[in-house]
């Protein structure tokens, strides 16, 4: 065979990737602190273990122990947090969620007295209130959608007078943003944003959480009223219907598995759009990392950017003050 005549390419893409400055400049999507919430566990008890076997560097904090958290967050540059309370005492009817003295309410306080500016978010839900683990009033062994409506209000209007920034509804309850945002407009809470967990599946993702929050289901599962995971269009439909209500954002959970979803969810609605990162996202990381197979860090950086790539403008993350400390770490090298 005689000597190959291969035509030299005419575009050369890796010019731009010369070097880290070049990649830099041309770089289409960024994940930066500023997109990042940090979930955070707060206990009533303190007799219940801090550590969270499932989800190591995550804690479960005491209120003192939480404000010296949000004071560290707000240094590190993270913007936000969303809460979620550990009670002592649970019951049929969630009445903890609703307590204006309740774990979750004493959490928002402590929040905003330590870090103020921190945008505090509120979890609207029931199960880690209920002795029966569901995210609504259970009646003969079925989930009562419209008996579940008035308790997630209260909790909503409860959070907002603690001093919640932004309450956000995740029972999944058909008509919950509706009936949130007209209590919360009743007592004068216009201004309390809404962050609906619009397009929630029921994700096999959940587990970790579900140990950290003591918040499993004591029967049955939660697939009559989280959405099908094979179900795309009727993820747009909830989001939605969610918008119609009065939601001011909207969040597509889990992430990685549905990015399909965030970016469907993008290109067809303007609202602000929020991913959560769930928890078994973030043990899976963890698992990986210890064992040496992965780079933690790039992982993570990987996969944040990915959900931003996908359409997300928020991102809530348990990684997020690992990330922040990274990002220090990197300007104070």
């Amino acid at each position: 065979m005689g000597e190959l005549q291969i035509p030299r390419p005419r575009a050369r893409p890796r010019r731009l990737r010369q070097s880290a400055a070049l990649r830099s400049l041309v770089r289409e999507t960024t994940a930066d602190v500023a997109h990042l919430v940090q979930p955070l566990f707060v206990r009533e008890d303190t007799s219940i273990p801090a550590d969270i076997p499932s989800m190591p560097g995550i804690r479960r904090f005491t209120v003192p122990e939480l404000e010296k958290e949000a004071e560290e967050l707000a240094a590190l540059g993270v913007p936000g947090v969303i809460l979620f309370g550990l009670p002592t005492d649970k019951d049929p009817l969630a009445r903890g969620a609703y307590d204006d003295r309740g774990i979750a309410q004493e959490a928002i306080r402590a929040v905003k007295r330590a870090a103020p500016d921190l945008v505090v978010m509120g979890d609207v839900c029931l199960c880690e209130y209920t002795d029966h683990g569901h995210c609504g009033v259970v009646k003969d062994g079925r989930i009562d959608n419209d008996a579940s409506l008035e308790l997630l209000a209260r909790t909503a209007v409860s959070q907002a007078e603690a001093g919640a920034d932004v309450v956000a509804p995740s029972a999944m309850m058909d008509g919950q943003v509706a009936a949130i945002r007209a209590a919360l407009d009743q007592t004068g809470h216009d201004d309390t944003i809404i962050l609906a967990y619009a397009a929630k599946h029921a994700s096999a993702f959940y587990g970790p959480f579900r140990e950290a929050a003591d918040s499993a289901p004591r029967f049955g599962d939660r697939k009559t009223y989280q959405k099908d995971p094979a179900n795309l269009r009727e993820s747009m439909r909830e989001i939605a219907l969610d918008l119609e209500e009065g939601a001011d954002l909207i969040m597509v959970k889990p992430a990685l598995a549905y990015l399909d979803v965030l970016r469907a969810a993008r290109e067809r609605f303007d609202a602000p759009l929020a991913a959560y990162s769930v928890s078994g996202e973030y043990s899976l990381v963890k698992a990986a990392a210890e064992r040496g197979w992965v780079d933690e860090r790039a992982i993570v950086e990987e996969t944040l950017t990915a959900i931003r790539r996908a359409g997300a403008d928020l991102i809530l993350t348990y990684h997020a003050k690992d990330v922040a400390r990274w990002r220090q770490g990197e300007r104070h090298a």
